[in-house]
């Protein structure tokens, strides 16, 4: 993890256009909304925002292996345990994933207005939807990163198996825009933190054949 966050560092173009590209999708929807004098509904609203998150973090988890060469991965192999490699990657991405959503979700609520009645729920779900996809979209990059047309790869096995997550995420976030307490989500944030072990278990165990392949 402190080999990724130094790495981030040195290279902080990479940061900074997942920034922009955050801040330029949620203008876009501005232009195409707000700005014509249409206000944005609802679920209109909670659509888009999954949308941009989604694309975000797909960008953002891409590169965890797909950007590190054979011969470090090689170097890897040497130096540490395929468990430790895997358990490190997943826990920077999900704080830089962390990080990019509830950035993302401050502009987007500043930008488009936030019709969100029970915020605490929301933000906890945001919290478990990038969680959710930092797991999963690191197993895949890691997968795809032995493939030839990792990029292709990464987004024919990623997308399938985020709709599962994405249609728990939704159903929450529109009880939170509804103003719902917390015992009507109960049940799918339970869901989505079991799916986000299930996940990390299925890395922990499954990686090392995929580092000696």
């Amino acid at each position: 993890m402190q080999k990724d966050f130094r790495l981030e560092w040195r290279q902080r173009a990479a940061l900074n256009g997942m920034l922009l590209y955050v801040g330029s999708t949620v203008f876009v929807c501005y232009l195409s909304f707000a700005l014509r004098g249409g206000e944005l509904p609802v679920p209109a609203w909670n659509a888009l925002f999954w949308i941009i998150l989604l694309f975000t973090a797909v960008n953002a988890a891409a590169k965890g292996f797909l950007q590190e060469s054979r011969g470090r991965l090689l170097y890897y192999y040497t130096l540490v345990r395929p468990q430790a490699v895997i358990l490190a990657k997943i826990g920077y991405n999900a704080l830089l994933l962390l990080g990019l959503s509830l950035v993302g979700l401050a502009v987007y609520a500043v930008v488009l207005g936030n019709p969100v009645q029970n915020l605490g729920l929301f933000v906890a779900n945001v919290m478990l939807g990038a969680l959710g996809f930092a797991t999963t979209l690191t197993l895949v990059s890691g997968i795809a990163a032995k493939a030839s047309n990792s990029s292709t790869l990464m987004a024919v096995l990623g997308f399938p198996l985020m709709i599962p997550m994405l249609l728990l995420l939704i159903k929450v976030s529109k009880n939170a825009l509804d103003g719902l307490e917390f015992e009507a989500s109960k049940g799918s944030l339970l869901t989505l933190v079991a799916l986000n072990l299930i996940v990390t278990a299925v890395s922990y165990l499954l990686f090392p054949f995929l580092w000696r392949s």
